[in-house]
């Protein structure tokens, strides 16, 4: 999973990591594990955040066709 394409949602949506923790039901500091130390997220986490952010996990893959 990329993250930096999570971070560039955001940042086009201007949600904010806490924004993001309320939306999809993830935990806060889990979040913030993801985005500044780089753990990988469960696939039932990947699925909570690409749902809050209506989009695939594909596309939070990057594998979506341009």
């Amino acid at each position: 999973m990329s993250w930096q394409k999570i971070n560039q949602i955001l940042k086009n949506r201007k949600i904010s990591s806490r924004k993001l923790s309320t939306m999809s039901g993830v935990n806060y500091e889990t979040i913030q594990n993801y985005r500044y130390k780089h753990y990988e997220p469960s696939f039932r986490n990947m699925c909570k955040i690409a749902d809050a952010l209506h989009v695939s996990l594909d596309e939070l893959r990057g594998d979506k066709k341009q």
